[in-house]
């Protein structure tokens, strides 16, 4: 029997499943997998972010509320000791680096998330109705399967949706990504989040990218919880934005019905790993910076809760 959709307490991610993006931008390796001592070294950073998020739980961040979302290529370590400390997991399911989603590990995307047990499976997709209709199929096709392999196991489901601009769409916001995210991304989101739950994907949790007005923000949760999903949940995404505009977007959307928490993790990790790198602090440091950092979006997000 499956279990029921949707997802209602507070959910805190960090999330640092970064692949591609880590490579190339913390480590210069771009268009290649790292050799097996490089490898070694990014596996040392993820743990540094898991160190920090372990450590803003010595510091007050509610365990029952809080879970780290890392990829089993470089966070295989930290993965196994949290669900032996008890720690929510979240892991994703697709190939980093991607416009179109498909699967990391093809035909044995099962497999390997029976491995790790987690807490919550996570795909990140880009899907914007405007956009490519045949990648849209495609990925369409791809997540209906995902999602019916996830509600015949009761696992809990996660959506990270990006929606970005079509060529058209940023031309008629004068080529101003800004005015794109504030006049277009929100109504497209909506319609993104119809279109998918019309094909039978049904996450119980919404990653989705922080907007500007509360109006926005409840049409937007209001859309993942039409036609009777109303325990389905929405968390707000960081995008590696500054921490001034997470802030924002976190005050926002607390105070919205619906958006259950928030997956920040460049804001909060990246600092402090490039600290590291360069040698201008030592680990401990860095540990300390992530978890300063994970504990001050938890303490706003509780505060504005109120």
């Amino acid at each position: 029997m499956a279990s029921e959709l949707g997802y209602t307490r507070d959910l805190l991610v960090m999330p640092f499943d970064h692949r591609g993006s880590f490579l190339e931008k913390l480590f210069g390796i771009k268009g290649r997998q790292p050799n097996p001592e490089e490898a070694k070294v990014v596996c040392s950073f993820k743990e540094i972010i898991y160190d920090g998020f372990k450590k803003a739980l010595t510091l007050g961040v509610p365990k029952d509320k809080s879970a780290i979302l890392v990829d089993e290529q470089f966070g295989e370590k930290c993965l196994l000791d949290a669900k032996e400390s008890g720690i929510m997991t979240c892991m994703p399911t697709e190939k980093s680096g991607q416009d179109e989603f498909d699967f990391e590990y093809g035909r044995e995307y099962a497999a390997h998330i029976e491995k790790f047990d987690p807490a919550f499976t996570k795909v990140l997709v880009r899907y914007n109705t405007g956009g490519d209709a045949g990648m849209n199929t495609r990925q369409t096709g791809r997540l209906q399967e995902l999602n019916g392999y996830l509600k015949k196991q009761n696992r809990k489901f996660i959506f990270e949706l990006l929606v970005p601009a079509t060529e058209a769409q940023l031309k008629e916001c004068g080529g101003e990504k800004g005015r794109y995210d504030l006049e277009k991304r929100p109504g497209l989101m909506c319609d993104t989040i119809s279109t998918l739950q019309k094909a039978g994907v049904e996450p119980d949790v919404w990653k989705l990218e922080g907007v500007e007005k509360p109006g926005d923000a409840r049409k937007v949760a209001d859309a993942a919880r039409a036609g009777g999903r109303s325990k389905v949940g929405v968390i707000v995404l960081g995008r590696g934005e500054s921490a001034e505009k997470v802030k924002e977007w976190l005050k926002v959307g607390a105070k919205v019905p619906g958006v259950i928490g928030f997956a920040v993790g460049r804001t909060v990790f990246w600092d402090a790993l490039v600290g590291f790198k360069e040698k201008k602090h030592d680990r401990n440091a860095a540990v300390e910076m992530v978890a300063k950092n994970y504990k001050g979006f938890v303490d706003l997000w509780m505060e504005n809760r109120k």
